[in-house]
């Protein structure tokens, strides 16, 4: 301390001084920084150094003998470089001033240059005691200062590099910090750049100047090329769209290019297009647009309107009109569907209304006097109105064709579509004919969607309608070679055309096309007789096949017989038959025909041949016909024929064809066989009919039995009618008739048994007229006894319905638990140990309606010994009381208890009950 408080004289340093004073300067450099090691101090800093020492050095000495520094100083003079103590120091000072803290810490980073805590602690503090004076406190100098000597030895370090240039951001020391952050870059590995570049960035985006930004954007995208749609964004931003439409070409021309924001191929390549299309002058002239938009066009389909309408909008804002409507032009000839084509269309139609006011406008706006002094070679501006208006109106009027274009674009083999375009056209006979014969070429009849023979037909008659049946016939022969798909559409192509030929009352050539349609091809003929069994009609193509055509043959067989001769509509019918195409119906004409020139025998040889080519139920109008006609004309005459034939008809009828026959079979043998024939016809048509005729059947069978042999032979014929039925309404229909039958013979109580077994059929809760029907029968046959055993039965089946009704609800509930098949069968034989046994069982022979009935009867019997007076006792004294009697009075009268009655009581109440209570709640209740 006695060196330092030596003065030396000015502008000269006092003898070892750099040695006496080292700590003093190490403490005092802090408006200094070099990246060298420290120098000597030159002549004025030694100067203020020698001034400025003794007063440092005489705080410090102060610090270290009085407060804190007396506890600590010791320890440290002993061990300088424990971290541990300068720290416990610091935190134990924490009450003094900053100015008294730095001194401490200068020190202790002197001693300890590369403690990152030690340095951190320090800046924060220092940060702290600048407040909020940035650019005017002499703190902030210090700070920065502080930050270069604590970054020369922890320059690896990037949170301090952050905090540094986040100091400088505070102190608006722009170009102080853009150095900062290019300092950091180079001190900092390339590993953790990825902490500076966001800071930089932000930074100088914010800073205001374009070029310091553009260069770390450029610089940024070098180190993460993922961030060149940040880029552009800025670029957007400063209206350097030239330059962003470059960055955003990169991103999109980069197949590793992934964005940050999410964004996809098709989004960036769509905002490439709008800036393109947004700002076409700026862009850079090596740059082609054109070729962008296209490529654009084939990797996203889905937006084709949207780039088409962007590549016409660059040519528009260059004012390259007519490259413009080139553009729309060729849109509207290759997009593919309706909704790419509206975008299209209305931008187009928008074009040229925008280009037609425009010139209108203009033209207006011209006073007449300078029209006239125009150059007489330019284009006249009145001219040029009128021109781009009837462009405009050709344009409107273009839209259905070329929407029909989009729509055949999208399916060619679409008939529907190629129908609907030449309807368009169809004023116009040249674009008609174009329309029909690009049809014809263009759909394939394997793809068509449709029936693509109409298209052959609308084009022939198209011809035919304008009175050009040549080349409605030339076309008519090119449709016959077409390799259509089904034979139905060849065979409707030879149709129309013998109709056309009817229709122009040309009957010979519509004869000759019929029979060149219905006519075997000679090669379909080579190749059937080349592979012999081996053939197969479904693999031939269609013109082979078009000649078995049951339509084509239809229309040949008319032909043939309203046209031709006998002869040979004979031979067309026969050839017919061999090729096994006609129909039923075409069979019942050739048998027609023949009756109608009397060739009968021929006519049932005909009908032998279509019975034989077809099964039931295609043949049963063939089989009327033949067997009507066989009938009407021969009678009885040759009955075994008939007879066969009817027996044949028979044989494969299902049964509710069979009905009619046997009833046409059981007339003829009425009318001309014997009755017993026609009595067991009638029979094997009642057995054999089905549930829905049987009934039907057994009547007609009854009253045709009644009718020949008396209504005591008809007995037995409603007992096997009852017993067959099979349907609980037909048995009790039956029951009903049957005791009609007995009623009008006089056998009251054969009718009365007959209506009781047929009672079991009849649900007196559904069934009114069967019960009405025995109640009248008993009201006018009976007496009182049959009546009441009338109603007993009524109950007795009400009674058993109601139960059987309540069994299948039991049985249906879902909620009943599944049993196995064990404890099926137990309980199955407990209920049969219960149930009584019948008569085939060896028990006694009683239904459950006799038990019914017994158990009714004991109750009625104990119920009226239960209420019948005690009998007199002889014995007793009659005592005659009228002498004492007083006045009236009544005696008091108390119930008697149950018990003394036991069940029966019970079982009277329910037989009086019986009448207030259904069957059904009776059964429940005794369940």
């Amino acid at each position: 301390m006695s060196q330092a408080a030596a003065l030396p004289s000015k502008g000269q340093a006092p003898p070892g001084a750099a040695e006496e004073t080292v700590e003093a300067v190490e403490l005092l450099r802090c408006d200094t920084y070099n990246s060298e090691p420290p120098s000597l101090p030159t002549d004025d800093e030694a100067a203020r150094l020698a001034v400025k020492a003794p007063e440092v050095a005489a705080k410090v000495a102060e610090l270290a003998n009085a407060g804190e520094g007396a506890r600590y100083e010791p320890e440290l003079a002993r061990n300088p470089y424990q971290l541990k103590t300068w720290i416990a120091y610091l935190k134990a000072s924490e009450e003094a001033p900053f100015a008294e803290r730095r001194l401490v810490y200068e020190r202790a980073v002197r001693l300890l240059p590369r403690s990152y805590k030690l340095w951190r602690r320090y800046l924060e503090e220092a940060e702290d005691a600048v407040g909020d004076r940035w650019r005017t406190s002499g703190r902030a100098k210090v700070l920065v200062l502080a930050y270069e000597r604590c970054l020369e030895h922890l320059g690896k370090m990037p949170r301090l590099w952050l905090d540094y240039c986040r100091v400088l951001r505070k102190m608006g020391k722009g170009t102080e910090l853009r150095r900062a952050f290019d300092r950091a870059l180079r001190a900092l590995p390339v590993t953790q750049h990825e902490h500076v570049w966001p800071e930089y960035i932000d930074w100088a985006e914010r800073f205001g100047v374009e070029r310091t930004a553009t260069t770390a954007y450029v610089r940024y995208c070098m180190f993460e090329p993922q961030r060149r749609e940040a880029f552009c964004d800025y670029l957007v931003t400063q209206k350097r769209y030239g330059r962003a439409v470059a960055e955003l070409a990169a991103c999109v021309d980069d197949n590793d290019f992934v964005s940050p924001s999410g964004k996809s191929k098709h989004q960036l390549w769509m905002r490439l297009c709008d800036l393109c299309a947004a700002h076409p002058e700026e862009l850079p002239k090596s740059l082609d647009v054109d070729a962008i938009i296209r490529s654009g066009l084939a990797r996203f389909t889905d937006e084709v309107g949207r780039l088409w309408c962007k590549l016409a909008d660059y040519y528009i804002r260059l004012g390259r009109f007519d490259h413009a409507r080139d553009v729309y032009e060729e849109a509207c000839t290759t997009v593919v569907t309706a909704r790419d084509f509206g975008l299209v269309f209305d931008a187009y139609a928008q074009f040229e209304e925008s280009v037609l006011t425009a010139k209108m406008g203009a033209l207006e706006e011209t006073p007449d006097g300078e029209r006239d002094d125009e150059d007489p070679w330019a284009a006249n501006p009145q001219t040029d109105v009128e021109l781009r208006l009837a462009r405009l109106e050709r344009l409107m009027s273009r839209r259905p064709l070329l929407l029909s274009s989009v729509l055949l674009r999208q399916n060619p083999h679409a008939v529907r579509e190629w129908h609907a375009r030449a309807a368009l056209v169809a004023d116009d006979a040249a674009a008609a004919i174009e329309c029909y014969s690009d049809a014809v070429k263009t759909v394939d009849p394997a793809k068509a969607a449709g029936r693509p023979h109409t298209l052959w037909t609308a084009f022939a008659e198209y011809y035919e309608t304008r009175g050009d049946v040549a080349n409605a016939r030339v076309v008519l022969e090119r449709a016959t070679e077409q390799p259509f798909r089904a034979v139905d559409d060849l065979a409707a192509i030879y149709c129309w055309w013998v109709e056309m030929e009817l229709k122009r009352d040309c009957h010979d050539e519509a004869l000759d096309v019929a029979r060149k349609a219905c006519l075997e091809p000679p090669a379909a003929a080579r190749r059937r007789r080349a592979q012999g069994k081996g053939y197969v009609k479904d693999a031939a193509p269609v013109g082979e096949r078009v000649h078995r055509s049951p339509k084509l043959w239809s229309l040949y067989l008319d032909l043939e017989e309203s046209l031709g001769t006998l002869d040979s509509a004979r031979a067309a019918y026969d050839r017919c038959l061999e090729l096994r195409v006609a129909t039923p119906q075409i069979v019942a004409n050739y048998a027609a025909l023949l009756e109608e020139h009397e060739y009968f025998e021929d006519a049932f040889a005909a009908y032998e041949r279509g019975v034989a080519l077809f099964r039931w139920p295609h043949v049963r109008e063939l089989w009327r016909s033949y067997l009507k006609g066989f009938v009407d004309r021969y009678g009885g005459a040759k009955l075994e024929r008939a007879r066969d034939l009817f027996e044949q008809a028979l044989r494969g009828a299902p049964p509710a064809d069979a009905a009619g026959l046997y009833v046409d079979y059981a007339k003829l043998e009425e009318a001309h066989g014997l009755a017993r024939r026609a009595m067991a016809v009638y029979e094997r048509a009642a057995t054999t009919a089905d549930d829905d005729r049987a009934f039907a059947a057994w009547r007609l069978y009854a009253a045709k039995v009644e009718r020949a042999f008396g209504a005591p032979k008809a007995r037995g014929v409603y007992e096997r009618a009852v017993k067959k039925l099979a349907k609980d309404d037909d048995a009790k229909r039956m029951c009903l008739a049957f005791s009609q039958l007995e009623r009008g013979l006089g056998e009251v109580d054969r009718a009365r048994a007959i209506l009781a077994h047929g009672s079991q059929f009849a649900d007196p809760r559904l069934d009114d007229h069967y019960w009405q029907s025995w109640r009248d029968f008993e009201v006018q046959h009976g007496n009182e006894d049959t009546f009441r055993e009338m109603l007993r039965v009524k109950r007795s089946v009400e009674t058993a319905r109601s139960a059987q009704n309540y069994i299948a609800d039991t049985l249906l509930k879902v909620d009943n638990p599944l049993m196995s098949d064990a404890e099926a069968a137990a309980r199955t034989g407990s209920a049969a140990a219960s149930r009584k046994r019948g008569a085939e069982e060896g028990g006694a022979a009683e239904t459950e309606m006799a038990a019914l009935e017994r158990q009714a009867a004991r109750i009625v019997e104990a119920t009226k010994a239960a209420d019948a007076p005690p009998a007199a006792d002889p014995n007793e004294i009659d005592l005659d009381d009228d002498d004492d009697d007083d006045g009236d009075f009544v005696l008091a009268t108390k119930p008697v208890p149950a018990a003394v009655f036991g069940s029966a009581a019970a079982a009277a109440g329910e037989l009086a009950d019986e009448t207030s209570t259904g069957a059904l709640a009776r059964f429940q209740k005794k369940g």
